[in-house]
């Protein structure tokens, strides 16, 4: 192209547009930001609050899948699980409901529901299909919070459970573990929460739940023991067994009842403190009062006697060992063994009150009272509480004629004179009766023994050789005589039999002539004195009746 037909090109012609002139096309974006905003806040108005939870492990956790339920309802999803900075644990961002907001409370505890197998169960077996999940506790806190510890497993007591919680003091837990059962006349009415040992690490602090209504049971005066395992006891009475259920031989037991049945008392208060006692025995014992420390020395040997034996008073126990240990006397060359024991006076009962009104009439006081027991004879004794272990106890009792001895009441601990138990007693009788066996001259009893029995057989040889064939002899000779005898008695025509036979014959005669003479003298009484007449009379077999 040359530069003329440039040339002959028209002029551009400019037109200025308006800078902003408005498009209609610009509505759709308008409209989709405006719809987006509108999500996006409401979103923000509906979301509730979100809350961070500690557990140990990611278990059973996925985000964006698993659920915060609570009694089933879901009020909230996992968003996001994170481990801890330092790597000890994992962190769930939980995003709860609005309708939930009350769940984010102080006292709200949360677990991850799993399926567990224990003692006391199986749970969280629907897990196995839908997975798990979040359980929670929703606290009754008014302050808000946003940071929990979560557990790893679930509480054995819920807010929403009606009832009350006991605390118990034990010196040992035994089986006792969380979820424990807890009797009242051999019904579960609760369980065990919580068993932890103390700060100074001397005795374990159970808690306990009861359910109501059955909470209204422990009252002021109840009294709680552990029931685990199989109470095995004999006694004169035979073999006994006690247990509260199967369950608690395997995961073990509480069990509780009133002091005095008949006036219980009052409810006990939540968290009310109660001792926690070994047995049933121990628990429904007498009240144990103060305790008075006493010291028995024992010269003889203590096998047998264990830390806690009981020691009793007339069969009543009042106490028990507390230590045992074996000490020398320099002064008599010998070991003894000092019995440390308590004992709790008012276990005694009303025999200790009758005991303090008679002592009271007289003004004195309870170290004098105690003065005056081991004045009347009051000593302590080992005794063997049991013939097959072994076992043995120490009896307080009055020993006749005891010889005094110093005392000193007001000493702590009060040393308690000893005397001779019935075990000793019988090894002392044993022993004498051993010595008097000694003294038996057994070797010279057996020589002479044995030449008796010499002398008996060289006699019996001649009686066999000599007297027997002598005796045979005798015998033949006496039976011969017996049969002849026999024949001369028994046989019908042997003289005897005759004789005999005319003897009653002769008697018979004799009689008629008596019954005529009685006929005619009552016919004729005065021939008594004129003598008989001439009249005829019968002949005086005339009324004899014929023989046999």
């Amino acid at each position: 192209m040359s530069e003329s037909d440039f040339d002959r090109l028209p002029e551009p012609e400019t037109r200025r547009r308006h800078r902003w002139s408005f498009s209609l096309i610009w509505l759709v974006p308008i409209a989709a930001a405006i719809a987006g905003l509108v999500l996006v806040v409401r979103t923000y108005l509906d979301a509730g609050p979100t809350v961070s939870i500690s557990f140990e492990t990611a278990e059973g956790l996925e985000a964006g899948k698993t659920e915060v339920r609570y009694k089933d309802v879901v009020v909230g999803k996992v968003k996001r699980i994170r481990l801890s900075p330092d790597h000890s644990h994992v962190v769930a961002v939980v995003e709860l409901n609005k309708d939930a907001s009350s769940v984010a409370v102080d006292d709200t505890r949360f677990w991850v529901e799993r399926p567990r197998v224990g003692l006391n169960g199986v749970s969280g077996i629907d897990t196995l299909l839908s997975g798990g999940y979040i359980g929670v506790d929703i606290g009754i806190s008014e302050q808000a919070r946003t940071s929990f510890n979560g557990l790893e497993k679930p509480p054995p007591v819920t807010h929403d459970m009606k009832g009350r919680l006991f605390v118990l003091h034990s010196a040992d837990a035994g089986s006792l573990v969380i979820g424990s059962p807890v009797y009242f006349h051999r019904v579960p009415v609760g369980r065990v929460v919580e068993s932890d040992l103390d700060a100074d690490g001397h005795n374990v602090t159970v808690q306990a739940f009861v359910d109501a209504p059955d909470d209204r049971f422990v009252t002021a005066k109840a009294r709680f023991w552990n029931a685990s395992g199989i109470d095995l006891s004999l006694s004169a009475a035979g073999l006994k067994v006690n247990t509260q259920s199967l369950a608690t031989v395997v995961a073990g037991g509480i069990a509780f009842q009133p002091m005095d049945e008949v006036q219980p008392g009052p409810p006990a208060a939540d968290r009310t403190e109660f001792q926690l006692f070994s047995d049933q025995a121990a628990a429904l014992a007498p009240p144990d009062g103060p305790a008075k420390e006493i010291l028995m020395r024992f010269a003889q040997p203590v096998r047998g006697l264990s830390t806690g034996a009981t020691v009793d008073l007339r069969g009543v126990g009042f106490g028990n060992v507390r230590s045992i240990q074996l000490r020398f006397d320099p002064a008599s060359n010998e070991f003894r063994s000092d019995v440390l024991a308590d004992v709790y006076p008012d276990r005694l009962g009303s025999a200790l009150t009758d005991l303090r009104s008679a002592e009271k009439s007289r003004n004195i006081s309870a170290e004098q009272m105690w003065a005056d027991l081991v004045k009347r004879g009051l000593r302590a004794q080992l005794r063997a509480g049991n013939i097959i272990t072994g076992q043995l106890y120490v009896a307080l009792d009055f020993v006749k004629n005891a010889p005094p001895v110093a005392f000193d009441p007001s000493a702590t601990p009060m040393l308690m004179p000893t005397a001779p138990g019935s075990l000793e007693q019988l090894q002392e009788q044993l022993q004498s009766i051993v010595a008097k066996l000694d003294q038996i001259p057994f070797g010279e009893i057996g020589r002479n023994l044995n030449g008796t029995l010499k002398s008996a057989n060289q006699l019996l040889q001649q009686l066999d050789g000599q007297l027997l064939p002598e005796a045979k002899s005798t015998l033949h000779a006496a039976q011969q005589a017996l049969q002849s005898l026999d024949q001369s008695v028994t046989s019908p025509d042997a003289p005897l039999q005759q004789d005999a036979r005319r003897t009653l014959g002769e008697l018979n005669r004799t009689a008629a002539s008596f019954r005529a003479l009685a006929d005619y003298l009552e016919r004729h009484p005065e021939a008594l004195l004129r003598g008989k007449s001439g009249e005829q009379e019968p002949p005086a077999d005339a009324g004899a009746r014929p023989g046999p």
